[in-house]
């Protein structure tokens, strides 16, 4: 029988922090080795599980010896520092979903993969990433064809577009050997004038509790084809997280992207 891949959950504390911690101990594949959280937090040593039993695992803010394979990093631009500097020193492939990253951080990021391996995304659906994969493929084939890409989430979300409908944009550009910078078009309002040949235009909507809802328009002369991803639980993420875990675990050293798990059987892993 294949002993179960230890993992290390950073950025336990939150809300996806959480539902890795749930989702991993239902999942066979897998043994949750530390739950991590910041430095100074007030979660430090307290059980995992209330009420707690002899030996249950708590909330730490060091590692330890917890013979981790893989660690898990959802938390902050400082926090994925920590988890990054960890993984190096451990020798540890890291999972991050952590965004906001600055140059440096990117720099720092393709700099570990020399030494492990490392896959970073700014959305763990796997849905997601089929639809990227999709949009690329459509986006050369089409490559008059307007783009025009829609998403909305909730209201309390403060940055617009969301990351993954940039990353969208990009992928489209790419595939038409554009850099999304140039092409880009964010705002409508008054007379703008006739569309822009090659642009890519951007939609924002806020509202309500909307988890994530992602469309991308191409659109031709008498014809449209839309495609669509609809998010109706955070939960996706994390299961998405724990599949690029599994694939992840006893790879060589570089950087991996998500679209490669689709590409894999996500039941089996490197031993």
């Amino acid at each position: 029988m294949t002993e179960p891949i230890r993992i290390a959950i950073h950025g336990a504390a939150g809300r996806m922090g959480r539902s890795l911690i749930e989702l991993t101990r239902q999942d066979a594949r897998l043994k949750l080795a530390a739950a991590l959280v910041a430095p100074g937090s007030t979660l430090e040593g307290t059980p995992l599980v209330s009420p707690a039993v002899p030996g249950a695992l708590t909330y730490s803010t060091r590692l330890g010896d917890a013979g981790a394979r893989v660690l898990v990093d959802f938390s902050s631009t400082g926090g994925f520092d920590r988890a990054l500097a960890l993984c190096v020193e451990r020798g540890m492939a890291l999972v991050s979903g952590t965004t906001g990253l600055n140059a440096a951080q990117w720099a720092a990021l393709d700099a570990a993969a020399a030494h492990i391996a490392v896959l970073h995304a700014a959305n763990f659906s796997l849905g997601i990433s089929l639809l990227t994969r999709l949009l690329r493929a459509a986006a050369a084939a089409l490559p008059d064809w307007d783009i025009e890409i829609l998403e909305a989430h909730h209201a309390r979300k403060e940055d617009a577009p969301s990351g993954t409908a940039l990353a969208l944009g990009e992928a489209a550009a790419a595939a038409r050997g554009r850099r999304l910078e140039e092409v880009m078009q964010t705002a409508r309002h008054g007379q703008t004038g006739p569309r822009a040949p090659g642009a890519i235009g951007f939609a924002v909507l806020r509202g309500g509790d909307v988890v994530g809802e992602h469309g991308v328009w191409l659109l031709g002369a008498g014809e449209r084809i839309e495609l669509t991803h609809r998010a109706g639980s955070r939960v996706i993420f994390a299961r998405g997280a724990l599949e690029a875990a599994c694939w992840l675990a006893g790879r060589p050293p570089g950087h991996y992207t998500l679209e490669q798990v689709l590409d894999v059987p996500r039941d089996r892993s490197p031993t």
